[in-house]
């Protein structure tokens, strides 16, 4: 992904380029072809999904004959997974006018239009478009910028409610939901074209499906006092206070909607056995994970208790600015559609809550107010529209944000070999991670880990964060982890927790993805630890260290002693069974939770820590919760505190407390 590729260098070897690229260096479009609707050649467009996506397509007089997508600024897992698809409907089609891809509509409709464009160039109808060479920026613009002046001529329309929620991802839908339960009058606005994924899971303290298990109540103190230590004292404990008290009544609202719209679904705890952590690390793992299993997605659930309520969720609806009035008060928003492009008021008489998100997506927030995690990883796997709306928008009216950053980085971020970790830029100038899969959940393992000189580093017993950081000062950022074939019984007495447990619960599954991973040239395997050292890229002195790192690894796990990093000994492992597997690595970005601080009750807060009136925060996109980065102890504690803080303000909005 050079930053220096050209129209000219894109399309270099391709068939019928000469037509297209004559036409195309005077600016004009081609004449058509005396016998056929093109005239032939190779012509390129883009359009912009989540990032910049570029269309190339040549052409016979009669037909379309090739078509290449690059949609490397894409999400893994969604647009970018989704282009042989794309490429194949379109050349079957023979037509831009193609059915999107289902999870990838922003990519797949950036794709059409882009295609489209090719079209009429080679119809004659539009001029040929110019792609001109990225070009990196030196000085990038501070990311917060100025918010935009909107004439009131240029407002088509206003709609006036009690409540308006922004974002439909976890929390603004939970929001609507319990709204919609209240019978309040609300709207929802979102840009996206869907509701935003959701996480399975989500935290709860002493709920009842707990109790019912025979757990005995969560050491609250213990529990603040973790919190209060991960995040090295610089968090709002009031916060803390209101998901530990309130978490479990969030959790008993969900399980009455499941219990009206699927009763069949079941909730389980990680309880147990199942939630205990390694004593010798002085870990503290509450019980507070709670996981639905049924017919209904949780967010397709709150979407239809919103839609039986008489409210439609208004999507392509894009947040430009708050509105206040003369006292400071927020009375509202300004949006756009984001497909006419037109600007409309929202009036809310009793509020707004923002529910935007992270900031994820923006590659000048993420490097100017994180450099360190942007450093260390390779995958986005954030939900696409987390691009820190909400946050510029508060922050323009004056609100506090938390001063540092706080990411959610999970060790899993699989590369090839001789890729570095950090952003690279687009032939078309985005800014992007590298890594083209999305989370690989075999990489939380703790099996040994090495760096590009072939060296082990550090204790791979920890966290999903602590591997991932403990990568920053290693080169290229990234490293390899190694395994033999007892892989399937080291991963059960490892009991690693949540949602790395999937790898003991599944170790063929993951053996079989691995496979896919070696035909995609990501990972692996082989007779000998020599052959592997070859195969990752080692070579010289680095494949010598490589070598005497595993042979000393052996040592470690032979006597059941760490001596090096004191890794606990039923978390060392044997290097000594072939076949051998190995795989390089970074850190997977989940999102953001560095956002907008507020109070217990979910009210925005300005700089002097007073409350900015009308104004709400749930989320990713508030912060003074997390600091630092996510506490991977406790599963389901980002969901956990967004839903309880959405139901929060919903009560504070409709003075239901």
């Amino acid at each position: 992904m050079s930053s220096e590729l050209s129209r000219r260098s894109f399309l270099k070897g391709m068939a019928g380029v000469a037509g297209a690229v004559a036409a195309g260096s005077m600016g004009l479009g081609p004449a058509l072809a005396e016998a056929g609707i093109y005239t032939p050649g190779t012509y390129s467009a883009t359009e912009k999904g989540i990032n910049t996506v570029m269309v190339t397509m040549t052409f016979s007089a009669d037909a379309i004959t090739d078509v290449v997508l690059d949609v490397s600024g894409e999400t893994p897992g969604y647009g970018l997974d989704a282009a042989e698809e794309l490429k194949t409907r379109l050349m079957q089609a023979q037509s831009a006018e193609i059915d999107a891809v289902t999870g990838s509509t922003v990519t797949s409709n950036a794709v059409m239009k882009a295609a489209a464009k090719c079209i009429a160039q080679a119809k004659g109808e539009i001029p040929v478009e110019v792609i001109e060479t990225a070009q990196d920026s030196s000085a990038p613009a501070d990311w917060l910028g100025t918010a935009p002046e909107i004439a009131e001529d240029q407002i088509a329309e206003t709609i006036s409610t009690d409540i308006l929620i922004v974002g439909a991802g976890n929390g603004g839908m939970c929001a609507a939901a319990y709204a919609a339960k209240q019978g309040l009058n609300f709207r929802v606005i979102e840009k996206g074209t869907t509701t935003a994924r959701r996480r399975g899971w989500y935290g709860a303290i002493d709920s009842e499906d707990a109790a019912a298990l025979g757990e005995p109540p969560v050491d609250r103190a213990a529990l603040r006092n973790e919190l209060k230590r991960y995040a090295s004292g610089k968090c709002n404990l009031r916060a803390f206070n209101t998901w530990i008290n309130e978490s479990a009544a969030m959790h008993k609202f969900i399980k009455d909607c499941y219990a009206e719209y699927d009763p069949q679904a079941t909730v389980t705890v990680t309880a147990g056995q199942e939630a205990v952590w390694p004593e010798a690390q002085g870990f503290f793992f509450p019980v507070c994970e709670h996981y639905w299993g049924g017919s209904m997605d949780r967010q397709e659930m709150f979407q239809k208790i919103v839609n039986d309520a008489g409210v439609q969720i208004d999507f392509q609806t894009e947040l430009v600015k708050l509105e206040q009035d003369e006292t400071g008060r927020v009375t509202g928003v300004i949006a756009k559609k984001t497909d006419t492009e037109q600007y409309v008021r929202y009036a809310a008489a009793k509020g707004v809550l923002l529910a935007t998100g992270g900031y994820s997506f923006n590659p000048q927030m993420m490097e100017q107010l994180d450099p360190l995690g942007t450093a260390v990883t390779t995958s986005n796997v954030a939900w696409p529209t987390t691009t820190g709306d909400g946050i510029k928008a508060a922050k323009w009216i004056g609100a506090a944000m938390q001063a540092e950053a706080a990411p959610m980085l999970f060790d899993r971020g699989i590369v090839a070999p001789g890729v570095d970790a950090g952003y690279v830029t687009t032939s078309t100038g985005d800014k992007v991670f590298p890594a083209t899969e999305g989370q690989f959940n075999l990489g939380t393992q703790p099996f040994l880990k090495v760096n590009r000189n072939g060296l082990r580093f550090t204790n791979e017993s920890g966290t999903y964060d602590m591997m991932s950081y403990a990568a920053y000062n290693q080169p290229g950022h990234v490293y390899a982890s190694i395994f033999d074939a007892n892989m399937p019984e080291d991963v059960q007495r490892f009991h690693t927790l949540g949602c790395s447990a999937q790898t003991r619960s599944n170790p063929q599954g993951q053996l079989d993805m691995f496979e896919d991973k070696i035909a995609k040239g990501m990972a692996f395997k082989a007779d000998t630890l020599e052959e592997l050292a070859d195969m990752l890229g080692f070579a010289g002195e680095a494949k010598e260290n490589f070598l005497a790192t595993c042979a000393r690894y052996n040592e470690l796990y032979d006597k059941q002693d760490d001596e090096d990093f004191g890794k606990p000994a039923y978390r060392l492992s044997a290097l000594k069974t072939a076949p051998f597997y190995g795989f390089w690595l970074g850190a997977c970005l989940l999102t953001t939770e560095q956002g907008i601080l507020c109070d217990e009750r979910a009210q925005v807060v300005d700089e002097a820590g007073d409350v900015i009136g009308g104004l709400y925060v749930c989320g990713d996109c508030s912060g003074g919760f997390f600091v630092n980065n996510y506490p991977c102890l406790m599963p389901g504690i980002a969901m956990g505190r967004t839903m309880t803080f959405a139901i929060k303000a919903i009560k504070q909005m409709a003075g239901l407390e």
